[in-house]
């Protein structure tokens, strides 16, 4: 299947800001049944943008506009190539734990079983651990497709709930969030069983016939869990699926913290919002700049005089 993607961010500035530093992560990986076949990242206002790969295999643009602006657009066109994933068997044999043990003692996997900053232990999570029986038992496949779709259930999906930095107790406290918030949780209750798990960040192609609860006009989240003999298998538990042909993958990282579709920083003294719009279609065609309006609006945030340079707002992924 061939999809064509336009990702547009806009930043805008009460009071002109003397200068930005931005990175963007917003390329498709490509690696296995995944290729991105081009991608073109446009500024406004103009800016030399230069690229590198990170620890994780993502590929960060960067850039820097040194002059006062009072807006920064930033405009993502790419055209990916995604094939069908081999078909998942039910479940894995009996000594599956015992083979992922041997896989991790092989390999070098700390940085997805270790606990990062938004995926943690917390007493809400061990009490969600409790209640829905997560432990070693069955096989890690079959553990996995139960707690894609237990989550799924025992969460509401609410675009209002949470903010992009709220911790995951926010979201256990309420039984309510967004995708970035289900995957978090679904890593921190995985890693301490040994299954190494990650964060991805991407798109998801929506269908009508697909009755998605996530949001159509944003970037999505999922989890990807390292299985013997499967390799990287993604659960998307916002939406009970197993990760397949319409989950486009941007990047990977431990939590979100490492992967935000933008982040940088400004500096002046002034108040920024941020707006975002995202399409995601089934054709190599590319789409109309115009089909993509800003959909999502951060909350202003105050620039203080003796602080010379502020983080930009980031996108929460729906």
């Amino acid at each position: 299947m061939y999809y064509s993607i336009l990702h547009k961010t806009r930043f805008r500035y009460s009071a002109p800001v003397s200068e930005s530093i931005t990175e963007v992560r917003k390329q498709p990986r490509s690696e296995g049944s995944q290729h991105c076949l081009s991608f073109r990242l446009v500024t406004s206002p103009i800016a030399r943008v230069q690229h590198y790969t990170d620890c994780y295999g993502n590929t960060v643009h960067h850039f820097s506009i040194p002059a006062p602006h009072r807006t920064m657009t930033i405009t993502a066109e790419t055209v990916v190539i995604l094939q069908p994933p081999p078909p998942l068997p039910e479940r894995l044999d009996p000594d599956a734990w015992s083979a992922l043990d041997a896989l991790t003692e092989r390999e070098d996997h700390w940085d997805f079983l270790a606990p990062s900053f938004f995926a943690h232990p917390t007493a809400l999570l061990e009490d969600l651990a409790r209640e829905l029986e997560v432990c070693r038992r069955d096989d890690p496949l079959s553990l996995l497709r139960e707690l894609n779709a237990r989550l799924y259930d025992a969460f509401a999906y609410d675009p209002e709930h949470t903010k992009v930095d709220s911790p995951i107790d926010v979201t256990l406290a309420a039984r309510r969030g967004v995708c970035q918030d289900y995957a978090h949780i679904m890593i921190a209750l995985l890693r301490p069983l040994g299954i190494p798990c990650r964060y991805v960040s991407g798109y998801l192609f929506h269908r009508v016939e697909d009755h998605d609860r996530s949001e159509q006009d944003a970037t999505h989240a999922w989890v990807e869990a390292l299985l013997p003999e499967l390799g990287w298998v993604g659960f998307d538990p916002t939406n009970n699926l197993i990760a397949g042909e319409r989950h486009i993958r941007t990047a990977v990282g431990r939590d979100y913290a490492d992967v935000p579709p933008t982040k940088g920083v400004f500096k002046g003294q002034a108040e920024s919002t941020l707006e975002v719009g995202v399409k995601v279609a089934a054709t190599e065609a590319p789409i109309a700049d115009e089909e993509v309006l800003p959909v999502l609006a951060g909350q202003a945030t105050a620039v203080e005089a003796d602080e010379p340079f502020q983080d930009q707002q980031q996108q929460q992924q729906q």
